[in-house]
C-alpha cells in the first residue's frame, strides 16, 4: 500500500543531524513505494533541502521564520500542523531525540492519533507495517502495527541505517508560509556549555566512565581514546553525581539512551539503571578491576584490570592500527 509519509528533519548549528537521514530511510519503508516528504523548520534551512533529497526524500517543504530560530513546542507544533493540513499525509516519522520526544506527543494529541515511540526497527510482514520497540528498560521488545488512522512513530538514533547518499537525486524544495502566533515561550538566548567532539546520542563509538575514574581528571584517558576513535565520552550517573563530569554526559534510565557500534565501559559497575541506556549497543567492552562486576554480564568482551593502565594501552594500540590502516 503506497503512502505519503512526512519526515521532520532536525537541524543543529546549521547542519542536518544524522537521525534525519535515518528517519528518511524509515519513511521509505513505511511509504511502501509512495512519497517521502521532508519537512525543515527554522530561520534559514532551505539550503539543506537538497541534502535531505540526496538521502532519499522525494521532495522537501521548508518553513522559515525568525520565530523558529530556536525550537519551541508552540512554534514547531503550529508549523507541523499546518504542513499536515496542507499535505494530508498517511504517516509521520520523527527522530526519538529531545526535540522529537517533546514535539511528537503534542502533535499526536492534537490529531487524536496513536504514537509508536522509540522504534528500533520496522519491516513489512504479513502485509502489515511492523514496528519494533524496546520495553522494560530494554529487557524485552514488542512489535506493533497500526490498524487504523495515521502512522506516527519516532525512531531511536543509530538503529536504522540511512540510505546511501546519492548526489544525482533531485527533487522540489518548496517553501510554505505559516502565520505563527500566540507563542507562550520566547527564547531570547541559548547558553551552551562548551563541548567537543561527536554528539553522544549519535556517536558510533562511546567511551563511558563510572565512579572508577575517581575524579574529573580521570576522564582524561577516556577523552584521549575517544579522540583516537572519533567517538564520544559518556558517563554513568555515579560519575555525574560525584561531580566528575557534567550531567549532559549521563547514560542510563534517567539520562541518554545510546546504541553505538562500540561501547567501552570503564570503571562502571553495571547498575540496572545504566544498562537501560546502553545494553543495546552492538559491541560492548567492559574494563573493571572487579571480576564480579555486573557490567561483565552484558559485555561481549571483558578486561579485568585497572582502567588507568588498560585504557592508555588500548589508545596506543588503536593509534598503531589506524596509522597502518
Amino acid at each position: 500500500m503506497a503512502r505519503k509519509v512526512l519526515v521532520l528533519g532536525e537541524v543543529r548549528d546549521g547542519s542536518l543531524r544524522n537521525v534525519s537521514f535515518e528517519a528518511v530511510a524509515a519513511a521509505k519503508t513505511a511509504a511502501e513505494g509512495g512519497e517521502v516528504v521532508g519537512v525543515l523548520i527554522g530561520d534559514s534551512v532551505s539550503a539543506l533541502g537538497g541534502e535531505l533529497i540526496q538521502y532519499g526524500a522525494d521532495r522537501v517543504i521548508t518553513v522559515e521564520d525568525e520565530k523558529l530560530k530556536q525550537y519551541t513546542s508552540d512554534g514547531y507544533s503550529q508549523v507541523v500542523m499546518a504542513v499536515i493540513d496542507a499535505e494530508k499525509p498517511d504517516g509521520l516519522i520523527f527522530g526519538h531525540t529531545a526535540l522529537g520526544k517533546d514535539l511528537a506527543p503534542k502533535i499526536a494529541a492534537k490529531l487524536s492519533s496513536g504514537l509508536i515511540s522509540d522504534v528500533t526497527a520496522l519491516e513489512i510482514a504479513g502485509g502489515n507495517l511492523v514496528f519494533t520497540r524496546p520495553i522494560y528498560s530494554g529487557k524485552a521488545f514488542e512489535k506493533k502495527i497500526v490498524t487504523d488512522g495515521l502512522i506516527f512513530a519516532t525512531i531511536r538514533p543509530n538503529n536504522i541505517s540511512p540510505l546511501v547518499k546519492d548526489e544525482s537525486r533531485s527533487g522540489d524544495v518548496t517553501s510554505l508560509s505559516v502565520d505563527i502566533k500566540d507563542l507562550r515561550t520566547i527564547i531570547k538566548e541559548v547558553v551552551r556549555k562548551a563541548s567537543e567532539g561527536v554528539d553522544l546520542s549519535e556517536a558510533k563509538v562511546v567511551i563511558a566512565g563510572g565512579r572508577g575514574v575517581k575524579s574529573e581528571e580521570g576522564f582524561g584517558p577516556l577523552k584521549e581514546l575517544a579522540k583516537v576513535l572519533n567517538g564520544a565520552v559518556g558517563a554513568s550517573r555515579g560519575a555525574c553525581d560525584a561531580d566528575y563530569c557534567d550531567y549532559s554526559l549521563q547514560i542510563g534510565q534517567t539520562g541518554k539512551v545510546v546504541t553505538p557500534d562500540l561501547y567501552i565501559a570503564c570503571g562502571i559497575s553495571g547498575a540496572i539503571q545504566h544498562l537501560a541506556g546502553m545494553s543495546n549497543s552492538k559491541v560492548i567492552v567492559a574494563i573493571n578491576k572487579d571480576p564480579e562486576a555486573n557490567i561483565f554480564k552484558v559485555a561481549d568482551y571483558g578486561i579485568v584490570g585497572d582502567l588507568f593502565e588498560v585504557v592508555p594501552m588500548l589508545t596506543e594500540e588503536f593509534k598503531k592500527l589506524l596509522i597502518n590502516a
